[in-house]
C-alpha cells in the first residue's frame, strides 16, 4: 500500500462521517480545522496528516489501522506480518516524526537556567524583605512551565495541514492554544516561538523584581495592585506575543 488511495481513503472516511450522522462541519470542529480541510479529504484533494490519524479514527468509530487500509476489520481479525509491514509504512510515508525543541542545540537551557537561578534568588530576597505577593508564585510557576515547553518541547516544525487550511488553534498533547485572529502556520510559527521563549525567560526574572521593588517602594498601592498587575503582564505578555508575531510574520 505504502502510498495511500486517497479516493478510497477519502470515501471511507465518508461513509463512516455518515454513519455517525455528522456533517463535515460538525467533524471538522471537533478536530479544531476547518471543514474545507475535511471536504477535501473527502474528495481525495488531500490526505490528513498523521497527526490528525488517530483522533480522526477515535472520532469515527474505527481504529487508526482500519483508516489507513480504507475499510473495517473483524473484532477478531489478525493481520499477517505483511499486512501489518505494510500499514506501517505507510503510515510513515504520510508524514515524518515532527522534531522538538530539544533536538536542536541552542543557548536557550542555558539562558532558561540564568533566569531560573534569578528568579529564585530575587524570590528569597523578596520573602525576607517586602514580602512575595499572592499572585506572583502562580504567574512565576505559568512562566516556568512555559519556559520549559517552548524551550524542551515544543515542535519546531507544524503539521503540514497547518500550511494548507487556516487553523487558528495549536495542539500538541495537553496542550491547546486558541488564537482567534492568528493562523498557526510555518511562516509565523519561528517567531511565535522565539517570542514565546523570550517572554517566558525574562518573566522568570522580571517578575519577582517587580514584585521586589514596588513592594519596598509602595507597599500599601502594590498590596492593592499586585494581582492585576501581576496577571496582566503574564497574561498580557503570553498572549501578546502570540497575537503579535502571529499577525506580523502570517504568510
Amino acid at each position: 500500500m505504502h502510498e495511500i488511495d486517497r479516493k478510497a481513503f477519502g470515501a471511507f472516511i465518508s461513509s463512516l462521517r455518515r454513519e455517525k450522522g455528522l456533517t463535515q462541519k460538525e467533524l471538522a470542529e471537533k478536530l479544531y480545522i476547518s471543514d474545507k480541510a475535511v471536504s477535501k479529504w473527502e474528495t481525495g484533494a488531500s490526505i490528513p496528516d498523521t497527526a490528525m490519524l488517530m483522533p480522526l479514527a477515535e472520532l469515527l468509530g474505527v481504529t487508526v489501522t482500519e483508516l489507513l487500509m480504507c475499510n473495517r476489520t473483524e473484532p477478531d481479525a489478525k493481520l499477517d506480518a505483511a499486512q501489518v509491514d505494510d500499514v506501517v509504512k505507510t503510515a510513515l510515508h504520510m508524514d515524518e516524526k515532527p522534531m522538538r525543541a530539544y533536538q536542536v542545540k541552542t543557548r536557550w537551557p542555558l539562558v532558561f537556567v540564568l533566569c531560573l537561578a534569578a528568579c529564585a534568588a530575587i524570590m528569597l530576597v523578596t520573602h525576607l524583605t517586602a514580602g512575595i505577593a499572592p499572585a506572583l508564585p502562580a504567574c512565576v510557576a505559568c512562566a516556568g512551565a512555559c519556559a520549559v515547553y517552548f524551550i524542551f518541547f515544543a515542535l519546531l516544525r507544524l503539521p503540514a495541514y497547518y500550511d494548507q487550511y487556516p487553523v487558528s488553534i495549536y495542539s500538541d498533547g495537553p496542550l491547546r492554544m486558541n488564537m482567534i485572529g492568528v493562523h498557526f502556520n510555518n511562516t509565523n510559527w519561528p517567531h511565535i516561538l522565539h517570542a514565546l521563549r523570550i517572554w517566558s525567560c525574562a518573566s522568570l526574572a522580571a517578575l519577582p523584581a517587580l514584585n521586589l521593588v514596588m513592594g519596598l517602594l509602595a507597599p500599601a498601592l502594590w498590596s492593592r495592585l499586585n494581582l492585576f498587575i501581576n496577571l496582566a503582564l503574564c497574561l498580557g505578555g503570553l498572549f501578546g506575543s502570540i497575537y503579535i508575531m502571529g499577525v506580523k510574520y502570517e504568510k
